[in-house]
């Protein structure tokens, strides 16, 4: 009976272990599989180690259980591991906890780890998973805790979830996760960390930065333990809870990055506990709850980028305890208060930037001797900058820029030689009017931005400015600088970006700015700049913007055309002559060519048919545009107007996409899809064509002359036979046309056709001679005693007038523009296409007529002034219509000297040519 007992005894023994030992082989198995979706180097921890010659327990991140000797923990995060996870991990049937985070995997989570029964923990944060929140998590009873923050996870979180009755900590954060937040979530009595009622144990509620939408569920005024709420960087809306008082032991609100709207809830002052609010880029309005003041633990305040109103709270500037303050962006006004008693504070942020707060800056902000970071910009602020900002030790940001400001003798920056950790200084747009003292090259040398444009600033640049050596960007646009550019200037090595545009500078640039190996943009436009760009210009090859128009500059060197790098390019109006050289095209990066002044050869350079070029600005070109222009395909603006073109427009490649305004003031121009088309293109294409053409124009202006002359004759002839009348048009340029036709044609002169009345006089004379298709034409005219009248092409469509004003006519801005255009070649016709001066006088919309294509011709010649050769001096009255004057014209002069040119004067003002 013992033989027998101790048989069955060692049957079972033995087969205990043979069981043991197949498991612990699937576990392998699932381990194995698991490194083989793994892609690792030769010197990864997990290459040798993980190995079927060693015991799985001894593994790398495997941990056994003592009982059963199989695999209960797996920890591999912080790897460096890029892969997936195979399905096969879910044959670790005693795994109690999994940790793979901060590594590199990715794909979908596999549905086979709703096997493991035994899983408490899951961490899969800071990786690349996608898909959805898996519904199976909801079925891993046992689980308390669930990390999958920082991946890209899409859609809901699904409600199965809410199953899980011993979860403590969910941190789903940092996903792209949407829809609503389901409310089983608040059926989870054991839940501690929601980082996403009955969850009577959370404290930390966070589901920051996924896309949840919906509103801030009303359940959460009933956890009573919450500490923290993070619900950040979603699309949600509605409003705060008004009952979110109800929180006491509330230490943080985070809801930014939001829709919310409506007022802040004054109940927000019962939360004692509180020393963070982030309520900032959302739509709230209304006023700041004067409530907070009393939260004395409050060290944060973000309410940046909202609709607040009101006058900004004095006490907040009596909590102690605050050091970050931002209500950037609002519509805020009222003024900081200005008694010795506030400002103790521990503030190190103050930013109440693009607000509506005026009144001075208070010089007892200097008590809040902590602060680094201070932005008054665009606000109403007036008088002196206070002195005592030099007392601001720890300053390293100072933004008092688009205020009202100003500073005596510039005083500001030497009290400011005192803040030794400066780095950013603003106090452009205001009216400092004054001398850049020589105390700027005391201030810290840790300065790396610095912006004094547009404050009326004046006389040179102090030599000093060079002693900043460690200022990457400086702004001095806009200001009355005289004298040259510093060499000194020279010595910023770092300098990133120099803009001294809008100046009277002088001189030559100085050569050694080509020293300065990171400079990217250089603007010295619209100065007295004079002489040649440095020929060492090729050596910055940093350069990205130049910009250097409205200057003197006489040279571009050849070295310019090597910066391959270079983006935009203006030499506008300078004093630059010759032709686009092919080295252009060695500026493989540019986008942007301001040049006028140089002109293009015949054939474009083929050089730049792969440039980047996306905009040619008023290029001065003497003859025609190169057809090779059509292989610029990246080119996406134009403007050749009002040069001296001729011929055919390329129909190609990126001329299909412009616009009449690219080539307007170009009366040779024809054909592409905008213009009349090209009767004679032949002419310019052979050397036999344009001999032919120069004999057919010598033939042609001989007959003219010889018909001139039989007419002439004809013309005296009969001149002696008819009378003529010192008003009337002759018969044999117009048809005559009675009185009695006239009368008919308008029903009796009925007002239902009267279109407008003038004055008639000598003008008409010559408007019989002028042509022009922006001009009405004449037709014919009669004229006796007692009546005279001007028969005009008839307009179908009417007045500008009449389409501005109508309801139910819509001119479109293109349509608009084209009207404008073709008033404005009519009255460049009138004062320089005609012999004798014709200035209108009257210009309105009203006098501009509008055929069936909209093409607009200007009218009604009665205030019309003819300024002739004869007269040496011209005084035009004050004639208009009533109530409406072309603007300048009270009192206007034009004076004739011998050249035949005029100059003109209005009164009180200076002379203009």
């Amino acid at each position: 009976m013992e033989r027998s007992y101790c048989f069955f005894l060692s049957l079972l023994l033995l087969k205990l272990y043979l069981f043991e030992a197949t498991d612990i082989k699937t576990d392998q198995s699932a381990l194995l599989a698991l490194k083989a979706s793994f892609t690792l180097n030769s010197s990864h921890p997990l290459t040798q180690n993980w190995s079927s010659q060693s015991s799985v327990c001894d593994w790398i991140g495997v941990t056994c259980g003592s009982r059963h000797h199989r695999v209960t923990e797996l920890n591999i995060s912080n790897m460096d591991i890029l892969g997936t996870i195979p399905p096969n991990l879910g044959n670790l049937s005693f795994l109690v906890s999994l940790d793979v985070s901060n590594n590199n995997l990715h794909g979908d989570l596999p549905q086979d780890f709703s096997r493991l029964r035994r899983l408490k923990v899951m961490d899969f944060a800071f990786n690349n998973f996608s898909g959805e929140i898996p519904v199976w998590f909801g079925f891993i009873s046992k689980l308390e805790t669930l990390i999958v923050r920082n991946n890209r996870l899409q859609g809901n979180i699904p409600k199965e979830i809410g199953n899980l009755e011993y979860l403590k900590e969910l941190i789903l954060f940092e996903n792209q996760l949407t829809g609503s937040i389901p409310l089983s979530i608040f059926n989870m009595s054991s839940l501690e960390i929601l980082g996403l009622s009955n969850c009577t144990e959370l404290h930390d509620f966070s589901l920051s930065y996924n896309n949840f939408s919906g509103t801030i569920p009303p359940e959460i005024v009933n956890l009573e333990r919450l500490e923290l709420l993070n619900l950040g960087g979603n699309n949600l809306h509605g409003t705060i809870p008004a009952k979110i008082g109800n929180l006491r032991k509330l230490q943080q609100i985070q809801v930014e990055n939001n829709q919310i709207v409506g007022s802040i809830p004054r109940t927000i002052s019962n939360l004692s506990s509180l020393w963070v609010i982030n309520l900032n880029t959302n739509y709230l309005s209304g006023v700041i709850p004067r409530e907070i003041g009393n939260l004395h633990k409050l060290e944060t305040l973000y309410l940046q980028f909202n609709q607040l109103s009101g006058n900004i709270l004095e006490e907040l500037f009596n909590i102690s305890t605050l050091t970050r303050v931002s209500l950037l962006s609002n519509h805020l006004s009222g003024s900081l208060p200005y008694a010795s008693n506030y400002w103790p504070t521990n503030l190190e942020i103050l930013n109440l930037g693009v607000n509506n707060i005026g009144g001075v800056i208070p010089t007892s902000i200097s008590n809040s001797s902590y602060l680094m970071r201070l932005y008054l910009n665009g606000n109403k602020f007036s008088g002196q900058i206070p002195n005592s900002l030099g007392g601001l030790r720890h300053l390293e940001h100072l933004d008092l820029s688009n205020n009202n400001l100003f500073s005596l003798h510039l005083s500001i920056l030497t009290s400011l030689t005192n803040c030794r950790s400066l780095k950013e200084v603003y106090l452009d747009h205001n009216l400092l009017d004054g001398v850049i003292p020589d105390s700027i090259g005391n201030l810290s040398t840790t300065i790396m931005e610095f912006y004094l444009d547009s404050c009326e600033i004046r006389s040179q640049i102090p030599l000093g400015i060079g002693n900043l050596s460690n200022l990457n960007t400086l702004s001095l646009s806009r200001n009355d600088l005289t004298g040259s550019v510093p060499t000194t200037l020279c010595n910023l090595h770092i300098l990133q970006r120099v803009a001294i545009e809008d100046n009277r500078l002088s001189g030559p640039l100085p050569q050694c700015l080509c020293k300065l190996s990171s400079l990217g943009l250089v603007d010295f436009s619209n100065n007295r700049i004079s002489g040649p760009v440095p020929s060492c210009i090729g050596n910055a090859t940093s350069l990205r913007n130049v910009y250097l128009n409205s200057n003197r500059i006489t040279d571009i060197p050849m070295s310019l055309w090597s910066l391959k790098d270079l983006l935009d390019l203006n030499l506008s109006n300078n004093s630059l002559v010759g032709s686009i050289p092919p080295e252009l095209g060695k500026l493989k990066a540019i986008a942007s060519i301001d040049l006028p002044g140089i002109t293009f050869q015949e054939v474009f350079p083929p050089q730049l048919e792969t440039c980047r070029i996306y905009f040619i600005f008023r290029w001065l070109i003497m003859s025609m545009i190169p057809k090779s222009l059509e292989s610029l395909r990246h080119l996406k603006d134009l403007n050749v107007s009002f040069n001296r073109l001729e011929g055919e427009i390329p129909s190609k490649g990126p001329f299909l996409n412009f616009t009449s305004q690219s080539f307007m003031g170009n009366g040779g121009l024809c054909g592409g899809l905008l213009f009349q088309p090209c009767m004679t293109r032949s002419f310019n294409h052979s050397r036999k064509s344009k001999l032919l053409l120069i004999v057919f124009v010598f033939l042609g202006a001989a007959v003219m002359v010889l018909v001139s002359i039989v007419v002439f004759m004809l013309r005296r002839r009969w001149n002696r036979n008819i009378p003529t009348q010192a008003e009337s048009f002759t018969a044999t340029t117009l048809a005559r046309i009675s009185y009695i036709e006239i009368e008919r044609t308008t029903q009796g002169f009925d007002q239902c056709n009267l279109l407008g009345t003038g004055g008639f006089s000598s003008v008409y004379k010559v408007l019989r001679n002028l042509r022009h298709r922006n001009l009405t034409k004449v037709i014919s005219s009669c004229t006796n005693l007692d009546f005279k009248a001007l028969l005009l092409e008839y307009m179908p469509i009417g007045s500008l007038e009449l389409w501005l004003r109508s309801d139910d006519r819509f001119l479109n801005m293109i349509q608009r523009l084209d009207i404008m255009i073709d008033v404005a070649f009519a009255l460049e016709y009138l004062h320089h296409g005609y012999e004798t001066v014709v200035v209108h006088s009257d210009l309105k919309p009203s006098n501009v007529l509008l055929d069936e294509k909209l093409v607009g011709h200007v009218s009604d010649f009665g205030l019309t002034k003819l300024l002739g050769e004869g007269e040496s001096i011209a005084h035009t009255k004050t004639l208009a219509t009533m109530d409406y004057i072309a603007p300048g014209l009270e009192n206007f002069y034009c004076i004739y000297n011998d050249e035949a040119t005029e100059t003109c004067y209005l009164f009180n003002r200076l002379p203009y040519s």
